[in-house]
């Protein structure tokens, strides 16, 4: 029987378990024993918790939506111009948990399941309207409604590309590049709309 009080605890530790243990693999086939393995947990009370692999990775990406989704409220909050709240939002796309190898791996996976999961798709869906906002909102302060959304396009395209490079291990290319990069492609089409 399970341990009164433990369970947010075991729950986080599986979430965070199934993210290593995806990204390790580089697809979904794992199974709900190496996951709990992981986690140092039983497979009968890692089902309990959750009741099948599916929740278990259902729940792995809205946890991990929603820390990315905490960390972009946080750097927006201590930005104060809408271009340093551009920069931040970059920043946190970039940032080293969010970049890691196995992180990679496994949101690449998450995105080939959306394929097959429409809760899976749900989500995705979620982060990609959230990027797009929080760059058009403080595009918009910066230049006409019509460029705001074709530049947010760009840099959103350009994050998820770089994220794509660096998990097919193509090009990889650094954190401090990726930011530099999405920078650089921000500031020159601000600066061609001031010319």
């Amino acid at each position: 029987m399970p341990k009164v009080g433990m369970e947010p605890v075991r729950r986080k530790a599986l979430v965070d378990a199934a993210m290593r243990v995806i990204g390790d693999h580089g697809s979904l086939t794992v199974t709900m024993s190496e996951i709990a393995k992981q986690a140092g947990v039983s497979p009968a009370l890692a089902h309990h918790y959750f009741g099948s692999k599916e929740q278990l990775l259902i729940e792995t990406v809205r946890v991990h939506l929603q820390r990315l989704r905490d960390s972009v409220v946080t750097a927006l909050q201590a930005a104060e111009t809408p271009r340093e709240k551009l920069s931040a939002v970059i920043r946190v796309s970039f940032q080293a948990d969010q970049f890691a190898p196995e992180t990679i791996a496994a949101w690449l996976a998450f995105y080939a399941e959306a394929q097959r999961s429409e809760e899976t798709r749900r989500f995705l869906v979620i982060y990609a309207r959230r990027l797009h906002s929080n760059l058009v909102a403080n595009l918009k302060t910066l230049c006409p409604a019509g460029d705001a959304e074709r530049i947010a396009e760009g840099a959103a395209a350009m994050i998820d590309g770089l994220y794509i490079r660096q998990g097919l291990g193509s090009a990889p290319i650094s954190t401090e590049a990726s930011i530099a990069l999405t920078e650089d492609y921000l500031t020159t089409h601000l600066n061609a709309l001031k010319g």
